[in-house]
């Protein structure tokens, strides 16, 4: 895909993910200025075809929409806060990893400075950018997302979750909670079976069919959860669910039992209120509800 050159793009941040995103940006013929707090780090783009800034406000005035991909919230502001005047009628698309409610105090900033503000969480590993696989996703300003989809289309598959630019951050964050939590239990899994000689390449080999074919019971669970029927004939129950062979396998290992604690505490909450009968699903009440 290429786009429109005469559409000029700043990228500011050149760390892994930022020089992964500048270095579509400039594959798919676009022109592009990068700059970089650092020097040094823009010679391969420089390279390729891309422009380098001497300062962030030489990047932000070359390009009409800027993309920043910096350390954190406070570095956004220590860039763009003495430039918010260069900024002004631009459209700022900050895919820095922020927490939602800084997000949402980075999209009231840019408003009272006259800029159309889109916040990104990026779902891939910077060798991902531009490939199958690779996923963005974006809130705020409607008008900015519809207006530079087919740019941001370049990095990976775009979805829009709203006008709230905390939206996106939040979403960004609980699939990786999802996905720490799934590689904590690998690891536990690991480090189970190596006391009996297995490598834990030998039990990844195991464990990636089998969590793929179970990730196709999130849908059955999620539609559980929203229906808010516990009941449902056809789910595992808790009680069925009581994991004491485990963490006594795991003890025998000689092994931490943190990781399956945890879900057992979330187990023995409902099974203590009296809900042992119903389905697994019901763990997210102890989550939603902390004891």
């Amino acid at each position: 895909m290429t786009t429109d050159n005469s559409v000029r793009v700043s990228v500011l941040g050149l760390g892994a993910m930022g020089t992964a995103l500048a270095e579509a940006l400039v594959k798919a013929g676009c022109a592009t200025t990068v700059w970089n707090r650092s020097p040094g780090k823009a010679d391969g783009l420089l390279a390729r075809g891309a422009d380098v800034a001497a300062t962030a406000g030489d990047a932000v005035r070359a390009g009409r929409s800027v993309i920043a991909c910096l350390l954190d919230h406070a570095s956004v502001h220590e860039v763009f806060d003495p430039l918010a005047g260069e900024l002004a009628g631009r459209t700022l698309v900050n895919v820095t990893t922020t927490s939602p409610a800084q997000s949402r105090e980075l999209a009231a900033w840019a408003a009272d400075a006259g800029v159309a503000y889109l916040d990104g969480g990026i779902m891939a590993v910077p060798h991902m950018i531009g490939r199958p696989g690779a996923s963005v996703l974006y809130s705020g300003s409607a008008d900015a997302f519809d207006q530079h989809k087919p740019l941001l289309e370049l990095w990976g598959t775009s979805t829009y979750f709203g006008e709230d630019a905390g939206l996106a951050s939040l979403c960004d964050l609980a699939l990786l909670a999802s996905m720490y939590v799934m590689f904590a239990g690998f690891m536990h899994g690991a480090a189970m079976v190596a006391p009996a000689g297995v490598t834990a390449s030998a039990f990844a080999a195991h464990a990636a069919p089998w969590l793929t074919a179970m990730t196709g019971e999130f849908q059955g669970y999620a539609a559980v959860i929203d229906g808010e029927d516990y009941r449902v004939e056809g789910q595992q129950s808790l009680a069925f669910s009581d994991l004491d062979d485990l963490l006594a396998a795991s003890a025998d290992q000689g092994i931490s039992s943190e990781v399956v604690d945890m879900v057992q505490r979330l187990i023995q909450r409902q099974i203590d209120a009296g809900h042992g009968e119903q389905g697994f699903a019901r763990i997210i009440e102890s989550i939603r509800q902390p004891g």
